[in-house]
């Protein structure tokens, strides 16, 4: 019986030896097929890249992706983060080879205890394998080719290459891959600034990204966070004090608004957007979500901001006071005059309800912010601020019968300053039949207007569609000394190596001349200090500032453009269904409130200066009276010529009447006043009027005894009408209509 139980016992273990043999020859010959297999497969291969938008300071301010990663070397990488992660995931990288012997019996022993699996005992090389190249599914084949993965990565990369590709790969939750997406979404700084409890917070979040993550679970994402600095700790990683710091400090900081990517901020989607679909039309989409490229910008996101706070501020307050307006929307440029480069850009009131860009895709009637370019062709033909338009009141010509502009503001002469100061729209109108239509596109084109303009009169009424990017950059000329550059929002752009591949380089010309430019920011300077914009000042703005307002056909849009020596900024307001904004919805009342008020913020801090004339501008003293080179005789204040019957009814800086009404001017009303003109076209011949008036010390003795050609004149004679301009006086005619006396034309 004994020797039976021996046989079948030593017969036993000979099956159970040879049932072990083969099991252990099986595994080998299966980890010998799967290291063989494993040969291709272990390669660290590149990833889908971010590509990253910098602001104007080379700040990240927007991102591009399909998975949201930007690779970094790990000496980039903060030694906290390195700590941390090895402290929970993988305390004996550094001496072991892919596998951790020590750490699969462990992780066996807990599963088996435990009747289900807890942990893997995976090593970061074998979950790099896993990122790389296999699913997450746990089987047992699957365990088998990570760890031949794994062998054979160990054999082809040192541990840094690995640590690195490693951190560079993991998801981190919250759409971050990688450590440095991760840093800069979650606490807006790159991985190289992370602190211990922050990079404690990313290492806690690799063993379930999407479960512990911040955003999702915030008490359990702070205890394994503690948990992960217990063992930083435990591991001499972290000593005891900086331990206690460490758990004490809140789960992350706060960010402001205007950070880089990954802050809380809402600001600039549509310079995002704007970004996003140049860049998509330049590379093409796949280039731009998972290429790497490092976008350079001229973005300012306090700017951005400071428009996008304004903006909803203005709107908010007219919808409160007219329910019609509760579908209001509105649209911001900001822009460096110099540069073209944009600071700030505003589509709409919310980008969230659409991505629609009211500031770049849309074209509405600018109204009378049109007319800054009509007057500027005007001057490049050789006309002046001080120059006179007469007969105001007369019809023009067109085609559908005689046409004459209604108005607020309308008297039958004006200078070209009083005209663009008070927005006439008479003075806009002729002015254009003097300039021609053609030459005031022409000059629109070569401002920067690139949408076509009908050929019609009512073009000086602003009747052609603009986009408020175009007629911001126009208005960017005056304060660029006549130079028109391209507005542009993407300045270079390179490679993820930083090697360019695109650097925009824009379009410069000058527009016009800078005299014109010049002469053209004083004229609208007088819009803001005592014109139709003087709301700006209201508003508390108080820089030296030119610009413009602009109100459409009942009141369906509002306009303003102004500037600073060093920002342009343009305003727009209007229904996307085009209907009245409000009753008597002047620019002044809607659109000049929000740009005082983005203004007071994108230019605190700035200096108060001004242009400077060019050396072909010069100041010239002028007569009221017949417009010629003021003498002193001219500044004791003589009044004998009536204001009004002599047309002079609104000269620069003062009003002395309405034309059709009698009267002297008032004892306040300077004779003299001050005024810029091109070398060339100021006035050369002193005043006569005055001169002679003191020499022969009353009128009577003043009018002479001949006219021009010599005839006998009455010595009483009294003018009563006054021809001409500042620049061509032509005479002047008694009561009996003879002449008194002639001017020579300059």
């Amino acid at each position: 019986m004994r020797r039976t139980i021996l046989i079948a016992a030593v017969s036993g273990a000979a099956v159970l030896f040879w049932i072990a043999a083969a099991v252990t020859l099986h595994a080998s010959w299966a980890m010998a097929s799967a290291l063989a297999r494993a040969a291709p497969l272990a390669e660290i291969g590149p990833h889908p890249q971010s590509t990253i938008v910098y602001d104007r300071n080379n700040h990240p301010a927007f991102t591009f992706y399909v998975e949201q990663r930007i690779d970094v070397p790990l000496d980039r990488i903060s030694p906290h983060m390195i700590d941390a992660l090895l402290s929970v995931e993988d305390r004996r990288f550094y001496s072991h080879h892919g596998l951790d012997g020590a750490r699969i019996v462990q992780a066996a022993w807990r599963n088996w205890r435990a009747g289900r699996i807890l942990e893997g005992g995976s090593t970061l090389t074998q979950q790099l394998a896993r990122f790389e190249q296999l699913t997450p599914r746990r089987t047992f084949t699957r365990k088998l080719q990570e760890a031949a993965i794994a062998v054979r990565l160990e054999e082809r990369y040192t541990k840094a290459e690995i640590l690195a590709a490693y951190l560079n790969a993991v998801y981190f939750g919250d759409g971050y891959y990688g450590v440095e997406a991760a840093s800069r979404g979650y606490f807006g700084k790159s991985a190289a600034a992370l602190e211990p409890h922050e990079a404690a917070l990313l290492a806690a979040l690799v063993r379930s990204p999407s479960g512990d993550s911040p955003s999702v679970a915030p008490d359990r994402a702070l205890a394994r966070r503690n948990l992960v600095l217990r063992l930083m700790r435990d591991n001499a990683r972290l000593s005891e004090a900086e331990y206690r710091r460490a758990v004490a400090l809140p789960l992350r900081a706060a960010k402001a608004a205007g950070e880089p990517a990954g802050s809380s901020s809402d600001c600039g989607r549509y310079y995002e957007e704007e970004v996003r679909r140049q860049l998509v039309a330049h590379f093409g989409g796949r280039q731009v979500l998972r290429g790497g490229l490092r976008v350079h910008t001229g973005y300012d996101p306090q700017m951005q901001c400071a428009a996008e706070a304004s903006i909803a501020r203005r709107i908010g307050q007219i919808a409160r006071g007219h329910k019609q307006a509760r579908d209001l929307e509105a649209s911001l440029v900001a822009l460096d005059p110099t540069s073209g480069e944009v600071r700030a850009l505003v589509g709409g009131r919310d980008f969230q309800a659409t991505s629609y860009n009211r500031a770049t895709q849309a074209r509405r009637q600018p109204g009378s912010a049109f007319k800054p370019i009509i007057y500027a062709a005007a001057l490049e033909r050789g006309m002046a601020p001080a120059t006179i338009l007469h007969h105001l009141d007369e019809p023009i010509m067109t085609e559908q019968g005689p046409w004459l502009p209604a108005g607020e503001h309308e008297q039958n002469d004006y200078s070209l300053r009083t005209a663009l100061k008070i927005s006439s729209n008479r003075a806009a109108a002729q002015l254009l039949q003097q300039v021609g239509i053609s030459q005031a596109t022409y000059y629109a084109q070569r401002l920067g207007i690139e949408s076509r303009l009908p050929d019609v009169p009512s073009l000086a009424l602003g009747t052609g569609g603009v986009t408020l990017l175009e007629l911001t950059s126009a208005y960017a000329v005056f304060a660029n000394e006549g130079t028109a550059v391209a507005p542009h929002l993407i300045t270079g752009v390179e490679d993820g190596n930083g090697v360019p591949v695109w650097t925009d380089v824009p379009s410069r010309h000058q527009a016009v001349t800078p005299a014109t430019a010049f002469l053209m920011s004083s004229m609208l300077a007088d819009v803001i200090t005592s014109g139709t914009a003087t709301a700006a000042r209201t508003a508390g703005f108080k820089l030296p500032a030119a610009g413009k307002t602009g109100t459409a056909d009942d009141y369906k849009d509002a306009w303003f453009i102004g500037y600073t020596p060093h920002l342009v900024a343009g305003v727009w307001f209007g229904l996307d269904k085009p209907a009245p904004i409000m009753t008597r919805g002047f620019a002044a009342v809607v659109a000049v409130p929000a740009w005082a008020d983005f203004m007071k913020t994108a230019t605190a801090g700035d200096r108060p200066d001004w242009f400077q004339p060019p050396p072909d501008v010069v100041k010239v003293a002028i007569c009221r009276t017949s417009g010629m080179l003021a003498t002193d005789a001219c500044r004791h204040g003589w009044t004998g010529i009536d204001y009004a019957q002599a047309g002079l009814t609104e000269m620069p800086g003062v009003a002395v009447g309405t034309t059709g009404h009698t009267r002297a001017a008032p004892p306040s009303a300077s004779t003299v006043y001050e005024d810029y003109f091109p070398i060339g076209s100021a006035p050369t011949e002193p005043c006569p009027i005055h001169h002679d008036a003191a020499a022969a010390d009353g009128l009577s003795g003043a009018l002479g005894t001949t006219d021009a050609g010599g005839t006998s004149v009455s010595p009483t004679a009294q003018p009563i009408a006054y021809r001409g301009s500042p620049s061509i006086v032509r005479r002047v005619v008694g009561a009996d209509g003879r002449v008194t006396w002639v001017i020579r034309n300059q």
